[in-house]
């Protein structure tokens, strides 16, 4: 047999998946804006499963959180273990890159005035909360200049509940000197509607705050299927 036979024979010996990984490669050098979502995700399952075609299992992620990416890179280590050629390794590179998303979420929204970048905001809030499956209660602290002092979660709850408690809220607020404050919660059903719990406590942490001159900018509810904002709903 040929030397050049034997290359060929070689070659066709490889697995198929290698020749789609270079051209993929190729291709994402070219412009990643022209690879669909399962691509990507391809190419970052590459570092974890060099062995294997990834495709299946990156179709497969995707379709669990019915193609929000969003959902994907925020949920759990244990739901994304649930899915089918999820392990340990593809579980927490998810989790690295969601973290990465996440704190440059946070950086664009330090660096601006939180009143003039409510995009900037909101998408970090989403970010940060949209996948959790049980309610947690955010703070965001804003200095005179309404930029953000600190930014922590005050409770964590159940799925349609979180213990909040105003005059915490507002002795939190003097302990950092801060002039006014944005209220986020999630709601782990996807539906941001406030209810009338919401309402009511956001009135309640306002009449604490007035007291202290310490203003409430907005409550922010933030679900899957997007966000409401108390302030802009007039009901604050």
């Amino acid at each position: 047999m040929s030397k050049s036979g034997l290359s060929e024979a070689s070659a066709a010996a490889l697995p198929h998946y290698l020749g789609h990984r270079d051209r993929l490669r190729e291709r994402f050098r070219e412009g990643a804006t022209s690879l669909p979502d399962y691509e990507l995700l391809e190419l970052m399952l590459y570092a974890v499963i060099p062995r294997q075609d990834v495709k299946p299992l990156a179709k497969r992620m995707l379709d669990e959180f019915a193609g929000d990416l969003t959902a994907l890179f925020s949920a759990s280590h244990d739901r994304l273990r649930q899915i089918d050629g999820v392990g340990e390794k593809v579980a927490d590179q998810i989790a690295v890159v969601g973290a990465f998303i996440t704190r440059t979420a946070k950086q664009q929204m330090k660096e601006r005035e939180a009143l003039s970048s409510w995009n900037a905001v909101v998408a970090y809030c989403t970010r940060a909360m949209a996948g959790e499956t049980a309610e947690q209660f955010r703070i965001l602290f804003l200095d005179r200049k309404n930029k953000l002092l600190r930014d922590e979660i005050q409770n964590r709850g159940t799925v349609d509940h979180t213990p909040v408690y105003p005059r915490e809220v507002v002795r939190r607020a003097l302990e950092l000197g801060a002039s006014a404050i944005i209220l986020v919660h999630n709601h782990p059903s996807g539906d941001p509607t406030p209810s009338s719990s919401d309402v009511e406590m956001t009135k309640q942490i306002i009449d604490a705050a007035r007291t202290l001159d310490i203003a409430v900018h907005d409550h922010l509810i933030i679900g899957r299927n997007g966000h409401a904002s108390l302030k802009q709903l007039g009901l604050m």
